[in-house]
């Protein structure tokens, strides 16, 4: 161990492995630990506003800083790409989003119309990075309105190269009768109703070299005792990603996951009461700590990019260590 952390301080300078200069942690050199999130909760709301978070996602790694996320490093991977981003309004659906625009796309985001303050912000930090960016302000519940964004980015941009179902919804509930019917039909028709809508919808514009991107999650795969209702969701879109990758490879577009850990976003909160987060901050990943959506952004620029041309029907597990089977 002594002999690997000597190989790490030779790159670092000594720092430690998990430290990483930048946004407001530049001065300590060290990302954001457990305590230095407030317990915050709102719970009340069937989603969570980034905007009214008391400690934001921003500003808390090296890729994401107070003038937007820039100590990202593009390459113009994604140059003249039209892309859509479900849920591209905060948290892991921005960082893609404006890293999407950063590499040379424009992007189309979709969120519910009570997401709207965040959903500027995120059109901002496009627009700052060079991209042309399309506000989409539509329940991915309502199949009609889907396909009503669809042929709105079509009529505007021609195709769709990339199309990333980011948007979901998770609420904590440690006992299955406590689930009522009413938070069951928006879990499952906003997670797998609404992924399925906009891919149905997306596929016919979709060209060869295209590329869809399905947010799943590590709960597919953990099973953790609070989330089932969200955790079949998870399950069912990487079965989802599985078989559409062996219907549309035939046609050149590849399809992906990305299936995150625990990461500091709008979700949370929206998800959890305080005592929930507090036990959720104290609980990180293995690698000490809770991710950033910044962290995430590359994952899907990777999947999305030439980079993954050899690659689909896969999931990329980006989960701070946690070891997991599929």
């Amino acid at each position: 161990m002594e002999k690997i952390q000597s190989v790490v301080d030779s790159v670092t300078g000594g720092a430690s492995a998990m430290a990483a200069p930048g946004g407001e942690k530049a001065e300590s050199g060290s990302f954001a630990k457990p305590g230095d999130f407030p317990i915050e909760s709102q719970v009340d709301r069937a989603v969570g506003i980034q905007d009214d978070m008391t400690k934001k996602p921003d500003a808390a790694t090296v890729q994401e800083g107070e003038d937007g996320f820039s100590h990202y490093k593009a390459a113009k991977k994604l140059l003249g790409k039209k892309t859509i981003v479900t849920g591209g309004d905060s948290g892991i659906g921005r960082a893609a989003a404006v890293m999407f625009a950063m590499e040379g796309a424009d992007v189309a985001l979709v969120y519910l119309p009570e997401e709207q303050v965040d959903a500027e912000k995120s059109k901002e930090l496009i627009v700052a990075a060079g991209g042309q960016c399309l506000l989409f302000p539509q329940d991915i519940r309502d199949e009609a309105g889907c396909k009503r964004v669809i042929d709105s980015v079509v009529q505007a941009w021609g195709k769709i190269d990339v199309l990333v179902n980011n948007a979901s919804v998770m609420y904590s509930i440690p006992d299955i009768t406590d689930i009522t019917t009413e938070q069951f039909d928006r879990t499952i028709k906003t997670n797998i109703y609404g992924t399925f809508f906009m891919t149905r919808a997306a596929v016919p514009h979709i060209p060869k070299g295209g590329s869809i991107i399905v947010t799943a999650s590590q709960v597919a795969y953990a099973g953790p005792p609070m989330l089932v209702d969200y955790s079949m969701t998870k399950g069912a879109q990487v079965a989802m990603v599985r078989c559409l990758s062996n219907q549309l490879l035939s046609k050149g577009i590849r399809v992906n996951a990305v299936a995150p850990g625990p990461v500091w976003t709008p979700l949370q909160p929206a998800a959890m009461d305080e005592s929930q987060m507090k036990e959720w901050h104290n609980s990180p990943a293995p690698i000490g700590r809770i991710g950033q959506p910044s962290e995430l952004g590359p994952a899907y620029v990777f999947l999305a990019s030439q980079d993954a041309s050899f690659i689909s029907g896969q999931t990329i597990h980006v989960n701070g260590g946690a070891i997991v089977a599929g």
